[in-house]
């Protein structure tokens, strides 16, 4: 198992992040795990965050490759698939909080993340699974997640009560349900708080 981890806006890979404590738990656990610092976090051009994804892709060992994404790590995930930018397709993809589109064109730095038009074919073209997990009270997706991405996608979803942005603001330090989806290899794997 390889695993690819694709944080979001302003994110310097935190210490106290969710993120940064399941790349530590899966290396432990003897798996392959890419966490890169994504270029210029403050200010995100999407064909710097896209060439970066496509390389850290194209490096994953061969075998099961799983992709999890927060925040606007979903919406450069998205474009990849829209785009047809996943030449291999990756086994699973977990989208962890995405930010809506109003807040995404109201924000000028990541306006160009706008999620762009995709199908749930091209999703399924780039991953075998893609499952989407986000809360009822995010500031940064109003509306939810579940309502913008997962019924019109087609995504499984789960939603967590109360969970914000499932950040470390929100208390998403370690999470042992991710990192227990993480080491089953199956996309049903529940995802609680």
């Amino acid at each position: 198992m390889s695993f690819l981890l694709l944080h979001g806006w302003q994110n310097r890979r935190p210490p106290g992040h969710w993120h940064h404590w399941l790349a530590g738990e899966l290396a432990a656990a003897g798996r392959h795990v890419t966490y890169p610092q994504l270029p210029e976090p403050d200010q995100p051009v999407l064909a710097d965050w896209l060439a970066a994804l496509r390389t850290h892709l194209a490096a994953l060992p061969d075998g099961e490759r799983t992709v999890i994404c927060h925040s606007l790590g979903c919406l450069l995930w998205l474009h990849a698939a829209a785009a047809g930018e996943v030449l291999t397709p990756v086994d699973r993809v977990l989208l962890v909080a995405p930010p809506g589109p109003d807040v995404t064109a109201g924000i000028p730095e990541i306006a160009g993340f706008q999620a762009p038009h995709v199908t749930a074919g091209q999703l399924d073209t780039a991953a075998r699974n893609t499952r989407l997990v986000c809360s009822d009270n995010d500031p940064y997706c109003p509306s939810g997640a579940a309502a913008d991405y997962g019924v019109p996608l087609g995504i499984p979803t789960t939603v967590l009560a109360g969970a914000a942005h499932l950040d470390m603001e929100a208390g998403y330090g370690s999470w042992l349900s991710i990192r227990d989806w993480c080491l089953s290899g199956s996309p049903d794997t529940p995802l609680t708080a």
